[in-house]
């Protein structure tokens, strides 16, 4: 059978699974053979010393091996190797219900780009889940995602079996060695429009007698950390632009005279918080803005066109208006010392001039953060975007069309 061939490639990623690899590619060829399907399975070795290689291939699996350990690196790399149109990607360790990989085909059948298995609505076993990962981890982590990313109908962010188009998936150059590819691959979809779907699965505990590769704490923060930064609008850009507006308009209020509010009094104290909030605010803007230029400009973030950003965060438009801020505060600054130096010291009240010093001073501050953001920014996409796949490119960024075919497999249970 030539690799054009094959419909479906069962993806496991794979180091030291001795005690449950070959159940587990036997069971998923059962799967395959049942459902009429002409497909594979591949093990991507991240390096076994247990003789895993050896067992995947006696029991009907294809091994390639990933040079670099990581479970994400392991993926990566089977993807990149695997022969089928689609992938059903899950981990070795017999936790994941291999003999029923008919809902899975189906929805991809269906032309949607990623199939998502759900833990929660189709059953964990007692023991299957650490009580953490049940119910903190994982219902944080995923409402997380659908917050910062809009992942509409995404319940289980992090199961480890799902399946997706081998194609759309390449072509998002999926980069992260870690755990935290489980995010990555979702996260880096849903940004390029993919149309994604979920279907119930089954966990139960697996069959190792040695513990887990997961490390709660450790590949928790990772898959955090993962969003977080994947996400500068949300976590940067707006917080960055709200606190900036605030501090403005605070400082404006408070430069011509104290305020009372509810009956408290504001002066020349939260005149100097006004202006820190202003320097705070533009520079998370900044580097927001940053982040997000850097995701568009290596292609972490799909778009036919550099965002307004790129535009008027450049180099040029940034030196201007710097150094127009930085002229305005040395201007407002001369007016404070003339005041300075003509008043009787006996009789002066600092706080005039100050109302004037701490805006001149925030100024100055806040242009030559302008000024050298400028530079970053121009840095960061001095080589200019890169091409974005025929496939992203022609279409818009929020809908991607799918093409849809008769095909079906046989009926399986899809709440089992």
């Amino acid at each position: 059978m030539s690799s054009a061939d094959l419909e479906v490639t069962v993806l496991m990623p794979c180091l030291n699974e001795a005690e449950t690899l070959e159940v587990c590619v036997r069971k998923a060829l059962a799967s395959l053979a049942e459902l009429g399907v002409e497909g594979e399975v591949l093990v991507s070795d991240n390096g076994s010393t247990d003789g895993s290689q050896e067992i995947a291939r006696a029991a009907g699996a294809r091994v390639v091996h990933a040079p670099q350990r990581g479970y994400g690196a392991a993926l990566i790399n089977g993807i990149k190797e695997a022969r089928g149109r689609y992938v059903i990607m899950a981990d070795a360790d017999d936790s994941y219900d291999l003999s029923t990989l008919g809902p899975f085909i189906e929805q991809l059948r269906a032309g949607h780009d990623v199939v998502m298995g759900n833990r929660f609505r189709g059953g964990i076993a007692p023991g299957a889940m650490p009580f953490l990962h049940r119910y903190l981890g994982n219902p944080v982590l995923s409402w997380l995602g659908r917050a910062l990313f809009g992942l509409k109908g995404i319940g289980d962010f992090h199961c480890g079996i799902r399946g997706f188009n081998a194609d759309r998936i390449r072509a998002l150059d999926l980069r992260m060695p870690g755990m935290e590819f489980a995010s990555e691959l979702v996260v880096r979809a849903a940004l390029s429009g993919y149309d994604m779907v979920e279907v119930p699965t089954t966990l139960k505990p697996d069959g190792r007698s040695r513990p887990p590769h997961l490390r709660t704490w450790r590949d928790g923060w990772r898959h955090l950390r993962f969003l977080l930064v994947f996400a500068p609008r949300r976590t940067l850009l707006w917080p960055g632009l709200i606190l900036f507006v605030l501090g403005l308009l605070s400082t404006a209020a408070l430069s011509t005279g104290a305020r009372t509010i509810a009956g408290v009094e504001f002066d020349i104290n939260a005149l100097v918080y006004a202006c820190l909030a202003v320097l705070i605010g533009a520079q998370i803007f900044l580097f927001g803005a940053a982040a997000q230029l850097y995701g568009e400009f290596e292609g972490l973030v799909r778009r036919a066109r550099p965002s307004r950003l790129a535009r008027w965060l450049g180099f040029e438009r940034s030196i201007l208006g710097g150094l127009s801020l930085v002229v305005l505060g040395l201007v407002g600054t001369v007016i404070a010392l003339t005041t300075w130096g003509e008043a009787d010291f006996g009789n002066l009240d600092p706080r005039g001039t100050i109302r004037l010093v701490l805006p001149s001073a925030t100024a100055i501050g806040l242009g030559v953060i302008g000024i050298f953001s400028g530079l970053f920014t121009s840095l960061v996409t001095l080589r200019g975007a890169r091409p974005v796949p025929e496939t992203v490119a022609a279409t818009p960024a929020v809908t991607i069309p799918r093409q849809k075919t008769p095909e079906t497999v046989a009926a399986t249970p899809a709440d089992r």
